[in-house]
């Protein structure tokens, strides 16, 4: 995929963005043709009627002819081919991707499915044999027929023989068969089911809800009807059959407070009981009318909330054990439980809120984010595939596989011999739109993508192909997203022409104005008159003494202290650890600006010295027409400067790319 990336972001600025017949030239720049639908799509989107500065047509002609000579330019100088700017260009685009590589329709199915499973709670029971999910087909099959005949056992009823049948008794026809009911479902999940659980809970999971359990096995719980016992459905820990006891609306969420003692199932009765008094007086408190969240924070064995006074975070379906849940469940806001016992011990709750199941726009984007984490994102992408397959008229080469399958009955996949073999081979696979591939290009996939969990040698080559099909369909819709959709082209060469705006401005223009002196000293000196101020302004520091000694040493140290670094000077002199001697405050200051400016240089107001620094003095002097230098407003003569140079350099631009504006097809353009 990276190489279909790579050869798509080094070829945007020519035919990439392939133009539609009814897409007419509007200019040329220079050699470059600029089609009217890119310039619509910029003029449209930043010159709206909310925009700060909206520009007439004619203007923001001029703007985008000034902004693509900049871009040429830039792509002239091979700024589009170098390595930082493609892979910040690969970044951008790989965020805008996954709209556009995925089947929605699928995606938007599953979204409203687990949306309308979480406003559903399901009550089921389970048994599980176990499988792993790259077991051999014949421990597959056995684990299948052990299921099947396990079903059986819980869904059928059985005729049995009597055990005696004399002559007498078929005589007069009594020795007839038995009708025996199916076992028991929980005692059969007891001595069967290979979920360790099981043997006490008979297979009992209490209600579950969407996203609670994997995919295949939620999708079977909610398709199988109230009593009934499911077909077995295979999951990565194995087959199951599932029994659905009962269906409700979900609950919602709550949020409880509760103190707790612990009890933990298979302590003495002694500590339950001890356990029940301390809880039984702590109910008897909180009854009286003390504040919960104090009697939490005093008593409670569940230190991590008893610091937030026994609040829990908001909870629903099954995130509690169910002794919790149900009374949780049962309270109203505000109301506080009597003691109970669950298997970690002693509670008191209280209902501090409810909440029912969000809408399904609020819940949209979790249960999205969700989606991607689970079974359901494979099959989304396995949908997506077969629709490029069919879009792009896929078909397989007969036989493309079989020299692979025979090198694997001689060597395994992983071996450095198999490795060799496939590479010679130089066959067709598969091929589709104007694509071809070849075993050669399977060959090296195999190699670079060994991971699998397959335990035979042609299950690992089918997984393998498969991946390397969907591989192949996804990258070449990937290298097609520009041509496909107008709206991704528009986005992609946004970006690809702002970085290299970005890059090539700051390199004629931001950046050299900022480090070019001598360029910022000839133009402030050119437009001295343009920064003339209305009031003199005083260019100086402010010297803070801590005594006369320390001042009499600042009075020395000036005579030979840079100007232009003065407080550096000053305090790496005088200042030594932790001992301050002096305080320097250095600036351009005009009346008003400092109050100890304004009495000293100024001769107007007061100030009082503080009493840690209580000598003050100025030096500098008074500046009263401008500036003296660039560098003492070097924001304002640095931001004119750019200014100037980016007219010199449009003017220069003007002369390399010429520009020819098809005045007719202007005219087509609606202007905002």
């Amino acid at each position: 995929m990276k190489q279909y990336l790579f050869f798509a972001l080094f070829c945007l600025s020519s035919s990439l963005f392939a133009q539609k017949s009814n897409d007419p030239v509007l200019m040329t720049i220079k050699d470059t043709p600029i089609f009217k639908s890119e310039f619509e799509y910029i003029y449209n989107k930043n010159n709206t009627q909310n925009a700060l500065d909206k520009k007439t047509l004619s203007e923001y002609v001029t703007l985008f002819e000034n902004f693509k000579m900049k871009v040429i330019e830039a792509e002239a100088l091979g700024m589009d081919t170098t390595k930082a700017f493609v892979d910040e260009l690969s970044g951008y685009r790989k965020q805008l991707t996954p709209a556009y590589l995925t089947d929605t329709a699928t995606q938007n199915r599953l979204v409203k499915e687990a949306y309308d499973r979480l406003k559903e709670d399901v009550s089921v029971s389970h048994i599980l044999i176990r499988v792993a999910p790259n077991a051999a087909p014949a421990d597959t099959l056995v684990a299948y027929n052990k299921i099947i005949a396990i079903r059986d056992r819980v869904t059928k009823q059985k005729t049995v023989a009597p055990a005696k049948c004399g002559f007498f008794a078929r005589l007069f026809g009594k020795c007839r068969p038995t009708i025996v009911a199916p076992e028991n479902f929980y005692d059969v999940a007891k001595s069967t089911s290979e979920d360790p659980s099981a043997k006490e809970n008979g297979g009992r999971l209490g209600f579950i809800t969407g996203f609670m359990t994997i995919y295949p096995f939620e999708t079977v719980a909610y398709n199988t009807p109230v009593g009934q016992i499911s077909t077995p459905v295979r999951t990565s820990f194995g087959y199951h059959i599932i029994k659905v006891e009962g269906r409700r609306p979900t609950r919602g969420q709550v949020q409880v407070a509760h103190i707790m003692k612990f009890a933990q199932k298979g302590v003495s009765d002694t500590v339950v009981a001890k356990m029940k008094h301390v809880i039984d007086s702590a109910y008897q408190v909180v009854k009286s009318g003390t504040d919960f969240a104090t009697v939490a924070r005093q008593v409670s064995d569940d230190k991590g909330s008893a610091a937030s006074g026994g609040t829990l975070p908001w909870f629903g379906t099954s995130a509690m054990v169910k002794e919790f849940e149900d009374v949780a469940f049962s309270l109203k806001k505000g109301e506080i439980s009597t003691p109970f016992l669950s298997p970690y011990g002693w509670h008191i709750v209280k209902l501090l809120d409810t909440k029912p199941i969000e809408s399904f726009s609020e819940k949209k984007s979790e249960i999205e984010r969700r989606i991607q984490r689970d079974d359901r994102t494979s099959i989304i992408t396995q949908s997506f595939v077969d629709k490029l397959k069919a879009e792009y008229q896929f078909k397989t080469t007969e036989g493309g596989l079989a020299p692979f399958y025979q090198l694997a009955e001689k060597n395994a996949v992983k071996d450095s011999l198999f490795k060799v073999e496939a590479a010679k081979l130089n066959g067709t696979m598969a091929a589709f739109s104007d694509k071809t591939l070849t075993q050669k290009e399977f060959a090296a996939f195999l190699t670079k993508y060994p991971a699998t969990q397959k335990s035979t040698a042609k299950e690992v080559i089918d997984e393998k192909y498969a991946q390397f099909i969907n591989t192949a369909l996804v990258s070449y819709k990937d290298a097609q997203l520009e041509k496909e959709y107008p709206e991704f082209g528009n986005l992609v060469r946004e970006y690809h022409d702002g970085i290299l705006l970005f890059n090539i401005s700051n390199e004629a223009v931001w950046d050299k104005a900022t480090k070019d002196t001598k360029g910022l000293e000839s133009f402030f000196k050119a437009n001295r008159n343009n920064y003339a101020w209305p009031a003199p302004r005083f260019k100086g520091a402010i010297i803070h003494c801590k005594n006369e000694a320390t001042q009499n040493k600042v009075l020395e140290l000036l005579k030979k202290a840079p100007k232009d670094s003065i407080d550096i000077y000053l305090v790496s002199k005088l200042n030594k650890d932790t001992l301050y001697a002096v305080k320097v405050e250095k600036g351009l200051y005009v009346k008003g600006d400092n109050k100890i400016v304004d009495k000293l240089e100024f001769k107007e107001g007061e100030f009082a010295p503080s009493k840690e620094f209580p000598i003050v003095f100025t030096s500098g002097k008074m500046l009263k027409n401008g500036p003296e230098s660039y560098t003492d407003i070097r924001g304002l003569v640095t931001a004119d400067y750019q200014g100037y140079l980016e007219e010199q350099w449009i003017k220069e631009l003007r002369k390399k790319y010429p520009v020819e504006v098809n005045q007719k097809v202007l005219k087509t353009i609606k202007e905002n």
